[in-house]
């Protein structure tokens, strides 16, 4: 009889979610940069990752490029008419705010378009079976004008990175030396006064992320929406789990903090991986609250499926090896 064999997860490769170990580069910056340093050596950094710089300036510029996105994504040509109707009908409702945007990305997102003909078909606006076929790109200094759809302040945007054209990942940057909790803060200013804007496209951002260059974290956009309505209801001086202090740092597989900017993108915003947790590891609840998980955890959970993986193909189902257990700490429930 041949011995049993075992056939266990030792680590994770380059496709995983989340780095297994991540080696600081010895050459980190430390120096001082100014707020508009930090953000050209961020961009460079995404352009080295295959993001595609583009230049938007202009509501107009962010509807046409999302036109030029989902056609691309999905292999047909709008004609004007059927544009209108599917960005009026479909994208862009009048009366959908955040949470019906993000119901739309989540759960919705593959949505009818009316042809010309009569005729009806698929339009999809993420990709989640082949998370590849999604493109990113990404734009800075996106402004909007007092007034301009209705905003009630101007305000320009540090950098923002579009899924298919939507903008689904914002990134609000401060100097070195700052707080971050001021770029939190900042973005809830935009939240308040511009976000919903004109169409309303930015929110359509799911996640959103504050550094200082030596300090960044993550967060979902529930945690900037509470945290919005709790300051202007009853409870303005109660801590909830969607205050500043539930915002998360990123890690490698061996739970070490990944806190500089520049490690950050080159983790983070890995192309796989940056797709695998908008369209994976972003949960939305029955009370319809996005909760976008901790690295420990997305860990955990393709260590779960690993072992299923495995289980299924050496046949080993229902046997003791096959089997394991699953806990939780910090109240994750």
């Amino acid at each position: 009889m041949s011995p049993t064999m075992n056939y266990d997860l030792i680590a994770f490769g380059g496709e995983s979610t989340v780095v297994v170990e991540y080696e600081p580069d010895p050459r980190q910056e430390t120096r001082y940069q100014s707020e508009s340093q930090l953000e050209t050596e961020f961009i460079r950094q995404l352009e080295s990752q295959a993001y595609e710089r583009v230049t938007i300036t202009s509501e107009a510029d962010l509807v046409s490029n999302l036109r030029t996105q989902l056609q691309s994504l999905n292999r047909y040509e709008f004609t004007d008419t059927e544009w209108q109707r599917f960005f009026t009908e479909r994208i862009a409702s009048t009366g959908d705010g955040i949470v019906e945007k993000t119901v739309r990305i989540q759960e919705d997102h593959v949505q009818l378009l009316t042809r010309d003909d009569g005729s009806t078909k698929n339009i999809t606006l993420l990709d989640k079976q082949n998370i590849h076929n999604n493109r990113l790109q990404v734009i800075n200094q996106y402004a909007v004008d007092l007034g301009e759809g209705g905003a009630s302040f101007a305000n320009r945007y540090d950098v923002t990175i579009l899924v298919n054209g939507l903008p689904m990942v914002h990134v609000e940057l401060k100097r070195r030396g700052v707080p971050i909790r001021e770029a939190f803060n900042q973005i809830d200013r935009y939240q308040r006064d511009s976000f919903w804007a004109g169409s309303g496209l930015f929110e359509y951002v799911q996640l959103f992320v504050i550094s200082n260059g030596t300090q960044t974290k993550y967060y979902s956009n529930t945690t900037r929406r509470q945290h919005v309505a709790d300051q202007h209801g009853s409870r303005r001086t109660k801590k909830t789990s969607n205050s500043f202090e539930f915002t998360s740092w990123w890690a490698d597989a061996r739970n070490q903090p990944i806190l500089d900017l520049m490690a950050f993108a080159k983790t983070f915003f890995a192309k796989h991986t940056i797709l695998n947790i908008l369209t994976r590891y972003c949960v939305l609840t029955s009370d319809r609250l996005l909760l976008v998980m901790r690295p420990y955890q997305i860990v955990a959970t393709e260590q779960i499926l690993s072992k299923i993986n495995i289980s299924t193909n050496y046949k080993t189902l229902g046997t003791r090896e096959a089997g394991g257990y699953v806990w939780h700490t910090t109240g994750s429930g």
